[in-house]
Order: C-alpha cells, then structure tokens, then sequence
C-alpha cells in the first residue's frame, strides 16, 4: 500500500465547520434561541457557498469534476466494477443530496419566520403568503435532513466495520492508503484559489445577511399638538 494525499485542508475544514454550524442550528433553535439559530444558519450559508466555488477551484479529488458521474457509473459501482479513491459513485450522489438540501434548508430560513420572535434577514423582500410558505418548507426540510444525515452516518459506519475503508481517517488527516498506481497525490488548490473562494462566500454572506439592501424608510413623524 501506499498513501497520497487525499482531502486537502479547505476540504476537511468545511466537512467539520458545517457539522458543528448544523448542530449549533439545532440546539440553538431548539433551546429558544432564534438569534443564534439565524446566525448558525448564515455561517451554512457561508460554509456552503464555498463549497461550491472550491468545488471548480479546489484540489483534484475536491473539485466536482472528480466525482460526480451519471446513472451508469452508478450502475457500474453497484456491480463491484468502479476503482478509483475519493467519493464513489454512489457516496458522489449523496454529497450532492445533502448540499442540495442543506442549501435549501439555509435558503428557506433566509425568509422564514416564526411569527413570534424571529424574521429571517430577506423576510422584507417576500410577501407574507410566500415567507409562510417558505417558513412551512423550512420546517418540513429539517426532517429529510435528519434521515439523509442519518444514513450518511450509518454507510459511513458500514464502510468502516464491513468493508474495512476507513472514510472518518482521511477526513481528519487528508492522507488515504491506497494501492500502489490505484491514484495519485491530490494537486491544484493553492492559496490563491482559496483566497477567491473565501472571498466570494463572504460575499455571498453579506449578501444573505441582509446587509446590502436599503435601509427601510424613516417613519414619519407624529403630528404635534399645538395646544389650540
């Protein structure tokens, strides 16, 4: 056997901040604390954004070229005839799952309210029949999460104690025991591609944040009493 370099840093980094902004999500808006519960959401939000952008720019086994395959690749890993190392066909499918609706998830609070204490910071662009609805979807999104984040835990598991691949390993040290001419160190991804990344998911942030639309107008003054 022989070790490359698997998951690069930004990688790993994301992977370990998203799980611990979802679970802050949860605990906070489970514990009455709809202000944190908002700002957990905005740092998905951010977490997410830059996936995507180092999904184009980040090292080889990171970038989405590298794994996502159509059905027949699917196909052919069911039938026990994909080799290769990073996400396999079929794991590729489940990434997508799960970003595609944690995005979602983020999306939908964006606009949400609970119709007591808190508003989502794009709440002012909606009208009220599309924040309800969106705030429903949010809510109903939070159980499909919870069942896709649960089989992800449990194949992980599988892979572990039946199939004797580690994946929890080489998303703590980046490095993966592979056999020798079976892949290749991973390459590309510098500083610089993340320095844009990053740059662009705080934009995004600042975006979804609200802080780029215009204030709301000054409410007009009272009328004065003369005493006439």
């Amino acid at each position: 056997m022989t070790t490359i370099r698997l998951w690069d840093l930004p990688t790993r980094l994301f992977h370990w901040l998203l799980v611990l902004a979802v679970t802050g999500s949860v605990i906070t808006i489970k514990t009455g604390m709809p202000d944190w519960h908002g700002r957990f959401g905005l740092l998905v939000v951010g977490l997410l954004s830059f996936r995507v952008f180092w999904g184009f720019a980040g090292s080889t086994y990171a970038r989405f070229s590298s794994f996502v395959r159509g059905p027949g690749a699917v196909m052919a890993y069911l039938r026990g005839q994909w080799q290769g190392v990073g996400h396999n066909p079929l794991g590729a499918f489940s990434v997508l799952l799960l970003l595609g609706l944690f995005g979602f998830q983020a999306t939908t609070g964006l606009f949400a309210t609970d119709e007591i204490a808190f508003k989502g910071p794009l709440y002012p662009l909606l009208s009220s029949s599309w924040a309800d609805a969106l705030s429903s979807w949010h809510r109903m999104t939070e159980w499909y999460l919870y069942g896709l984040v649960t089989l992800h835990v449990l194949a992980v598991m599988f892979y572990t104690k039946v199939k004797k691949d580690n994946l929890m390993k080489p998303m703590i040290t980046g490095k993966k025991e592979v056999a020798p001419g079976l892949a290749e160190d991973a390459r590309g991804g510098g500083v610089v591609a993340f320095l844009v990344c990053l740059v662009l998911a705080v934009i995004v942030v600042l975006g979804a944040s609200g802080s780029l639309l215009s204030p709301p107008p000054a409410p007009e003054p009272a009328p004065q009493s003369l005493g006439w």
